[in-house]
């Protein structure tokens, strides 16, 4: 791929700023530390507490049966003098066990059915969020003592009890978390490159839920822990003669007045172990990225294996001529239904073509239908959206129809988006690199370190400094002008014919704007695409388009040459849009113009 390597004009201070300073990892932070600490012990205590203390809590000295608290005996004794302390150290391990069992069964499960509630069809989706929402109506101890009497009092049932009972709430969090991650414009994009519904779960979806998730697991181990206690303080968990926490709690306030460490000692164990995981919740929730690099490498190893069960992708095609379109819609329709069923027409008849090495402007006011025609443009309208063509193409691929695994490897290839906000439009819990080499590892079937040095290569091309350096940071590390050219670099990294930039200076300052255009000017002359610009500001458009559509109310109400753009200008908006462009020459005793609601109005004159 042809690079071609611009000033670097905005070397921020955070662009310059160490790697390993910027990626520092919050387990340092206090409660980071602590939480280790803490884990660090119980799992000391688990492993090595049954060989340790097995002998002290299971030897019997009647003489010294219910023994105060003591050098010797720091808890006490009980009924029949065997070690307290020792038998809390030699509970830890099955306290911990199932507590972990527990949780993971909750997690697991409330991971697995909200996830496959977020890719079911309507119905079905509506139909098992009904369920879960249902079962959360239930009190959540009433659900565990249910599923207790239904295993019998045991630790095992106690365990299935405890797991199945949290599922509900842990399946809502899950679905409703999904549900908000999918309709981002970065899994949008992935629906472009090809992504099928399971790789968006497990690609963007799990990597941004993963930190809530565990958050929501370390908080639910607590809880847990409490809830085994509970159990077998009434005599419905762990049954003799195995013993844990809570079994030995219970023992123990029988004699709280004679002997209050028999009671406070269990007491003692639990409340610490509901610290460690309330503290590792906390540790997690302040880690970066939005998600762990764990799951995102698991996710990353799932794709992997993917890509390399399929064939290359097939060699861009050149257009027949140079007058074929190379991507066309004809009497557009997208319409959207309203709460009470009915369709609301948000674009009504458009015809649109773009040629090969063509910039195509659009511009017009919010709502007018301006994104919705890119994006039904580039097969990126999903349901809800109803939409209508009678031609609906990309380079010979028809949009229209169910696309073949070959065309969708093609679009994803060949077709370029840069929306709006690149903040909502990169995934956040995803490094930069992993973001740009999807489609090398996707659709060109390159191996990692291919998919990384056309990564760098993409991110050389827009001007982005250190650019192997930084391939390592989240996109909170960019500013907003490197965001956006990031964008840029993410389009070029496959071999693009057609480029669609959605308002992609609208958010930044004049001089970045010139940047990001300069950029896409270099792009669309090394890669000879097609590019559909749109934008808010008709001079902007006018100056870098070859051919300006002008859009208001989901029509097309004039079609222009760029460079002849206030000669050829004959509508009424159009003419105001271009009143509204104050120069160097503008009469300012004059009031500014003012462009009414409809298609057709003539510009009315108000004082400033």
């Amino acid at each position: 791929m042809t690079t071609i390597v611009p000033r670097n004009p905005d070397a921020e201070l955070i662009a310059a700023a160490p790697a390993k300073s910027r990626r520092r990892s919050r387990w340092l932070s206090v409660p980071g530390i602590a939480a280790l600490i803490g884990v660090a012990v119980l799992l000391t205590i688990a492993i090595i507490g049954p060989d340790t203390w097995m002998t002290a809590a299971s030897e019997r000295n009647i003489a010294e049966r219910w023994s105060g608290a003591s050098a010797q005996h720091p808890f006490g004794t009980d009924d029949i003098g065997r070690d307290i302390f020792a038998r809390v150290m030699v509970a830890a391990r099955l306290s911990l066990l199932l507590t972990v069992g527990a949780t993971a069964m909750l997690i697991g499960g409330g991971l697995v059915i909200g996830l496959t509630a977020a890719i079911l069809p309507k119905h079905a989706r509506r139909a098992l969020i009904w369920v879960m929402d249902m079962l959360l109506a239930f009190p959540w101890l009433l659900l565990v003592l249910f599923f207790t009497v239904i295993w019998d009092a045991s630790a095992t049932g106690a365990m299935l009890a405890i797991g199945l009972a949290g599922i509900p709430s842990i399946t809502r969090l899950v679905y409703n978390m999904a549900s908000s991650v999918a309709d981002q414009d970065y899994v949008r994009a992935a629906r472009v490159v090809g992504v099928g519904p399971v790789g968006i779960l497990f690609r963007h979806v799990l990597p941004n839920i993963a930190n809530p998730l565990l958050v929501q697991a370390a908080a639910s181990a607590s809880v847990t822990l409490l809830a085994f206690a509970g159990l077998s303080f009434l005599g419905l968990g762990v049954q003799a003669p195995e013993y844990d926490w809570g079994r030995l709690l219970n023992e123990g306030l029988g004699h709280l007045y004679t002997n209050p460490m028999a009671a406070i000692g269990p007491g003692i164990a639990i409340v610490f172990s509901g610290l460690v995981f309330t503290m590792v919740a906390e540790a997690i929730a302040e880690q970066p990225g939005g998600g762990l690099r764990a799951v995102a490498k698991a996710s990353r190893v799932a794709a992997l294996a993917r890509v390399a069960s399929r064939s290359a992708v097939a060699p861009p095609v050149s257009p027949v001529d140079d007058d074929t379109p190379l991507a066309e819609v004809q009497d557009l329709h997208v319409s959207y239904p309203d709460r009470d069923g009915r369709l609301v027409e948000r674009v009504r008849g458009v015809t649109l073509s773009v040629r090969a090495g063509e910039v195509v402007g659009i511009v017009g006011e919010s709502g007018s239908g301006k994104s919705l025609t890119a994006m039904a443009l580039a097969g990126l309208l999903d349901a809800p959206a109803i939409v209508e063509a009678e031609v609906r193409r990309f380079d010979g691929v028809d949009l229209a129809t169910t696309l073949t695994a070959a065309d969708r490897k093609r679009l994803g290839v060949e077709l370029g988006v840069i929306f709006q906000d690149p903040l909502t439009s990169l995934n956040p819990a995803l490094t930069i690199g992993r973001q740009l080499t999807e489609v090398p590892q996707q659709h060109l079937g390159m191996s990692r370190a291919q998919a990384r040095a056309r990564a760098v290569d993409g991110l050389d091309a827009v001007g982005i400094p250190n650019a192997s350096d930084r391939l390592g940071d989240y996109p909170h590390q960019f500013s907003g002008g490197m965001r956006q050219r990031a964008m840029i670099g993410m389009a070029l990294t496959g071999h693009p014919r057609l480029i669609i930039a959605d308002e992609p200076t609208t958010a930044l300052d004049v001089t970045v704007q010139r940047q990001v255009l300069g950029v896409l000017r270099r792009a669309q002359h090394a890669t000879g695409a097609g590019i559909v610009f749109i934008s808010h500001d008709i001079a902007l458009v006018s100056g870098f388009c070859d051919r300006v559509v002008v859009m208001k109310g989901g029509e097309i109400v004039e079609e222009l040459d760029a460079a002849r753009i206030k000669e050829q200008a004959t509508h009424p908006y159009t003419r105001g849009l271009i009143a509204c462009l104050p120069d160097m020459t503008s009469d300012r005793t004059r009031p500014l113009p003012v462009i009414g609601d409809q298609p057709n109005t003539e510009l009315a004159e108000v004082s400033a």
